[in-house]
């Protein structure tokens, strides 16, 4: 098994007799995080000198029995585990497979490691929909959290935040109507690039020359959605404005698409319109009175941290005071439904420090607070430096916020997960009773079916059955602009799979 070496950065890893990577590799990332992992099919693949990795055989034995083996070498020591079931058929019981071959590997590297991560086994994005099932059949609290750490090996304390999750979620799904529809409407640009984002976002500066050229195009798609929604009688249930930061384009922009929206489709029905104001140094009274004038009725202000050191270290190009001053204005013009943005773990920051900037925010009294931690993605600047940002102090930030919100009076409405996220930690929205985003939640939930519009944009298609149909635009702006006929033909099938997907 490999070396790990300077040369050799990738930590391989054998399915022989098998090839369930997906689970295997999530398990692989929850110990190894910010580590690049080489597969393997067969032992004798495996590079000679190999002195740490690991390898997970399944044998098939006589009388329908199976034979599991989990072997890890890491750091000069190995551990090795089997395990033999009866009554197992590989091809019809993959998801059994996969459970089993996890809880091993995932004991054999806590013996390794010493490590006890606090989600156990669960290594999807949405850990609420394990939750849901349970407490629609009736479950008590009790009986949800008992079969989660049995099965899953969750700590109380993350199971009882799914819960409560999921327990505020639920009335609101039910509130849903049918065959209704959200819209995201993406606007790529930002006035700078922060060094943990991996989204598709470009500098106003940098982009400039394109950005009225997108939205006019953008505004050219809205028009083909609208003529959509009518002909398929759907109801537009939510709007979401996210990007990048929406409120970089200028008043005029911002008008125009605005107004391509009010145009293009029913708003009476609407329950949720939001926008991402997002960077403080892009809100403006104008701007703010603008979306007001629209009929917005949510925004959120993200200040991600209110330490002006961090900001500094992160790449953003504006101040505290500036978020405080955005924050009031948009109090003034009118919004009574206002979300702030914080990520616990950036650089340079510290618990002392997000402490602080939970003190400030708290004073503040948003409507929602949402508590990201910090992902290393690989497109982002900071990936780069990832080995040195794991060590990060994620757990006590996230700790500290998983107390203190609902004690003033904001609960967890919707959460999800992501891959290299530091110390392993959720993502978390915090809302005030009634506050709480639909869109976020619809989304999270994939109960029901997104358009999406403009350049990194996805259009979700939700079956009666449950299963997603995913139809993406062009990532980058200049291919959103460069082939939008072609893109636009993709609407021909939006439209084939929503008709399928409508309740009679």
């Amino acid at each position: 098994m490999a070396t790990t070496s300077s040369e050799k950065v990738a930590f391989p890893v054998c399915l022989d007799g098998h090839t369930l990577k997906y689970e295997i590799e999530c398990i692989c990332k929850i110990f190894l995080p910010m580590t690049r992992f080489s597969f393997f099919y067969d032992t004798s693949a495996l590079p000679k000198d190999a002195a740490e990795g690991v390898i997970l055989t399944l044998e098939e034995l006589e009388n329908n029995r199976s034979r599991f083996f989990v072997m890890v070498r890491l750091q000069g020591k190995s551990e090795i585990e089997t395990a033999v079931l009866s009554a197992y058929n590989s091809t019809i019981e993959k998801s059994l497979c996969e459970y089993q071959f996890s809880a091993m590997l995932f004991h054999v590297f806590q013996k390794l490691t010493g490590q006890k991560p606090a989600w156990g086994l669960l290594t999807g994005i949405r850990p609420v929909k394990k939750i849901q099932p349970l407490l629609r059949a009736g479950l008590s609290k009790l009986e949800i959290m008992q079969q989660m750490q049995e099965k899953y090996w969750v700590t109380p304390e993350k199971i009882a935040l799914t819960y409560e999750t999921a327990c505020v979620q639920e009335p609101l799904l039910q509130t849903t109507p049918m065959n209704s529809v959200g819209l995201y409407i993406s606007i790529p640009f930002c006035p700078t690039r922060c060094s943990y984002c991996s989204f598709v976002s470009h500098s106003v500066e940098k982009a400039h020359q394109l950005i009225s050229a997108y939205v006019n195009r953008l505004c050219e798609e809205l028009s083909l959605w609208g003529e959509m929604v009518r002909q398929l009688h759907l109801t537009v249930d939510t709007i979401y404005f996210g990007g990048g930061t929406p409120t970089a384009l200028t008043v005029q922009q911002l008008a125009q698409l605005l107004d391509a929206v009010q145009k293009n489709f029913d708003l009476s029905s609407l329950r949720e319109y939001c926008v991402e104001a997002g960077r403080p140094d892009t809100i403006t009274r104008e701007k703010l009175e603008t979306l007001r004038s629209y009929g917005v009725s949510r925004i959120s202000v993200n200040p991600q941290t209110m330490q002006n050191h961090v900001l500094e270290a992160i790449g953003r190009k504006h101040m505290v005071q500036q978020t405080l001053d955005a924050y009031a204005l948009a109090r003034e013009v009118g919004f009574n439904n206002i979300n702030m943005d914080l990520i616990a773990g950036l650089p340079t920051d510290t618990p002392m420090g997000f402490h602080d900037t939970l003190n400030q925010i708290l004073e503040l009294e948003p409507d929602s607070i949402t508590i990201h931690s910090l992902t290393l993605k690989r497109a982002a600047n900071l990936f780069a430096q990832g080995k040195t940002q794991m060590h990060n102090s994620v757990h006590p930030m996230v700790q500290e916020s998983m107390t203190r919100l609902p004690e003033q009076g904001y609960a967890p409405y919707y959460m999800y997960r992501q891959k290299n996220t530091v110390d392993n930690q959720e993502n978390v929205g915090y809302a005030r009773k009634g506050k709480e985003s639909l869109y976020n939640i619809l989304i999270m939930d994939e109960s029901q079916s997104i358009f999406g519009a403009g350049c990194g944009a996805s259009t979700k298609i939700i079956a009666p059955n449950g299963k997603i149909t995913r139809i993406h635009n062009y990532k980058f702006p200049y291919e959103y602009l460069e082939h939008f006929d072609k893109l636009m033909e993709k609407k021909v099938t939006v439209r084939e799979k929503m008709l399928k997907a409508m309740v009679p």
